[in-house]
């Protein structure tokens, strides 16, 4: 069966999850924002095939999530790291921890807990706000169709 692609949808989701839609690509990008840079550092971390990390790393690269640096110690070796691009898939991981928080886990049930460095206390839960800082709920919003350049303008108030 051929993959569907989804690069010239109108919805930014289905968009999002034709760059980044696999667990593989959002597992690298969660280790390389707790500061995994080597190929061999994802792969044992992930226990991951080295055909499918190598796959995955050249689309992420190609995609301009990752980009390639020299290792700062001199080695052979080249590191991956995350973009502007790639540093703002931590909001979706975000998201997607929290829904895991509370629905994939028993009261009592070990996890890892992402906390505020300064006092050690777990994050707040992230929340749906209007242009004008409102919180909404889903009743509160309306999908439509517009321009990526309107759109932004609202966003900057």
């Amino acid at each position: 069966m051929k993959r569907v692609r989804f690069a010239g949808d109108t919805c930014p989701i289905a968009r999002s999850l034709d760059e980044i839609g696999d667990w593989w690509t959002l597992l690298i990008v969660r280790n390389a924002l707790a500061g995994t840079r080597r190929f061999s550092e994802f792969q044992q971390q992930l226990g991951i095939s080295k055909n499918i990390l190598t796959a995955r790393l050249e689309k992420l690269v190609e995609a301009g999530v990752f980009e390639m640096r020299p290792d700062p110690a001199g080695s052979r070796h080249r590191e991956y790291h995350l973009t502007d691009k790639g540093m703002r898939l931590r909001m979706i991981l975000l998201a997607l921890r929290q829904w895991g928080e509370d629905e994939l886990f028993d009261n009592g049930e070990e996890m890892t807990i992402l906390a505020d460095r300064r006092d050690g206390k777990p994050l707040g839960k992230l929340q749906i706000r209007s242009h004008d800082g409102r919180a909404l709920e889903e009743a509160d919003t309306l999908l439509t169709v517009g321009k990526k350049a309107a759109m932004a303008d609202t966003r900057t108030g």
